[in-house]
């Protein structure tokens, strides 16, 4: 772990708030935060993005006796007797902020598993190389009406876009194709970035795009296999988002 270096920093602050740091990591961490005010800065930034998505979540209330067995499981002599780790109890919050302790427990947990998939499959992104002082986006693509989230695209000013698949989707229909698209605000219409496959990561070079700002439209259609033949979406959109600036 490398607090010096800007992606590394970023990616072990987002690593923080979801808790996936381990302890040694943390405790390093958390010592640099005491002092570090610009890093407590991109804990909250890390804190918004995710307490956004775990707001999505509806609540769930647990299975009747199952905190008494979390906690039978958590006494000394079942620890011990299970050859555990020190209970998860003793460990801090990851995040400090108020807003996250007033979310009730199952929501928060429940919407942190829709952000950690979602992070976790970017901080490798954001721990790449990239030019000096590079402008980076993301946009999360989720299904039109709900809180599905099918991919994530990140992108590098002067460097490289990825789309990335997070979760399941479903299996393309025979002689059907997934086509990119994208579309900046106010410009007269979508341009095809290609043809990609479900679940794979698709690369190319930033270059190929019209532009590159925040909130740019980013979609996923369904289209034949060879693609539209007019030039722009024909099919449904099956994931939508636009762009953030980080």
């Amino acid at each position: 772990m490398s607090l010096d270096d800007p992606h590394e920093r970023s990616a072990t602050a987002g690593e923080y708030v979801l808790g996936t740091l381990d302890a040694a990591e943390r405790a390093e961490f958390e010592r640099a935060l005491k002092e570090d005010v610009a890093l407590q800065a991109e804990v909250y930034v890390w804190q918004d993005r995710l307490l956004g998505l775990a707001g999505r979540v509806a609540p769930a209330e647990p299975a009747a006796g199952l905190w008494s067995a979390i906690e039978a499981s958590l006494r000394p002599g079942a620890a011990a007797s299970a050859g555990a780790v020190a209970p998860a109890a003793s460990v801090p919050p990851a995040a400090n902020d108020p807003a996250w302790r007033r979310l009730r427990r199952w929501q928060w947990t429940s919407g942190l598993a829709i952000a950690a998939s979602l992070v976790l499959a970017t901080l490798l992104v954001l721990r790449a190389p990239a030019p000096a002082d590079a402008t980076r986006y993301l946009a999360v693509l989720q299904a039109p009406g709900s809180n599905a989230t099918g991919w994530v695209v990140e992108a590098t000013a002067g460097g490289q876009l990825r789309l990335v698949p997070v979760g399941t989707t479903e299996a393309v229909p025979p002689g059907k194709a997934l086509q990119f698209w994208t579309k900046a605000e106010g410009a007269a219409g979508p341009t095809s970035l290609g043809l990609v496959r479900a679940g794979q990561v698709t690369e190319l070079p930033v270059a190929t795009l019209p532009t590159l700002e925040a909130r740019q439209l980013f979609e996923l259609t369904l289209e034949p296999e060879t693609g539209s033949p007019i030039g722009r979406p024909t099919g449904p959109i099956l994931f939508v988002g636009r762009s953030v600036r980080l």
